[in-house]
């Protein structure tokens, strides 16, 4: 019998979700650069709302597939503001 409670996630769900958090806590550091206050404010409760959105998904492949847009996106938005700093 195992000790571990019936929610304990498994090792490939333990790494994707420290994926998908990290992901969370990079694009809020990233958001904190944007100067237009209204902007930001309307960037992060975009980004809130899609993860909220999107936090029952459990198949494996979906939250890949998920992880890998949020990071291309992430990395469009740092483009962005690389480009509008120069």
């Amino acid at each position: 019998m195992s000790k571990l409670p019936k929610a304990a996630l498994s090792l490939k769900q333990f790494m994707l979700r420290q994926e998908v958090l990290k992901l969370y806590r990079d694009i809020f550091r990233t958001l904190r650069l944007v100067s237009d206050e209204a902007t930001r404010k309307e960037l992060r409760d975009w980004a809130r709302t899609d993860f909220r959105n999107n936090k029952h998904h459990q198949d494996e492949t979906t939250i890949k597939a998920m992880l890998h847009y949020g990071k291309k996106s992430l990395k469009d938005l740092q483009s962005s503001l690389a480009l509008s700093k120069s």
